[in-house]
């Protein structure tokens, strides 16, 4: 990761299910989780990161669902409307990019909403794992699929729910 722009704080989370995380914050609150550890190019974080880093313990340990740390994300105003919709998808729970563009008003943005999902800044705390293909397939995430599915049966095995259950086209035995 290049230089962290001045007056941006950050810090690594050594370990978690998904490898080090590398959060990144501006004074507005926390503007990019990355996979690995990538710099250390930056002053601590005080009081955010400690806020972060506590939550996100909370859910990888299955005790929390939702985040209170500030979002500061840098995007588009349609990227920030996709985002926003991550959150209202249910812990445990998945949709497809479809079923987001409905939401959206448009069917047709599905590809849209994959390219603003691809862009999330935030994964995790923006779930974007809990976006899968039309037919529940796994498909693209930043951190790739493995972290993805990872993800996704951490908060299966915590909510025992079927990870497709809400995804539209999802083949189902009889």
């Amino acid at each position: 990761m290049p230089n962290v722009p001045k007056n941006f704080t950050g810090g690594i989370i050594s370990e978690t299910p998904v490898g080090p995380l590398t959060l990144i914050f501006s004074p507005l609150g926390l503007t990019n989780i990355q996979f690995g550890n990538l710099s250390e190019d930056y002053e601590p974080a005080g009081t955010l990161f400690e806020t972060a880093a506590r939550e996100l313990a909370a859910y990888f340990a299955g005790e929390q669902t939702r985040f209170s740390v500030p979002l500061a994300p840098c995007g588009t105003a349609f990227q920030k409307r996709v985002w926003a919709l991550l959150l209202d998808i249910p812990y445990g729970e998945t949709r497809s990019y479809g079923q987001l563009a409905r939401l959206l008003g448009d069917s047709r943005l599905a590809r849209a909403v994959g390219r603003a999902n691809g862009s999330n800044p935030i994964p995790i705390i923006y779930p974007c794992h809990r976006v899968m293909g039309a037919n529940g397939q796994l498909t693209g995430y930043s951190g790739g699929l493995h972290r993805k599915e990872v993800l996704l049966h951490l908060e299966a095995g915590n909510t025992q729910t079927d990870l497709f259950s809400h995804c539209e086209d999802t083949p189902r035995a009889s």
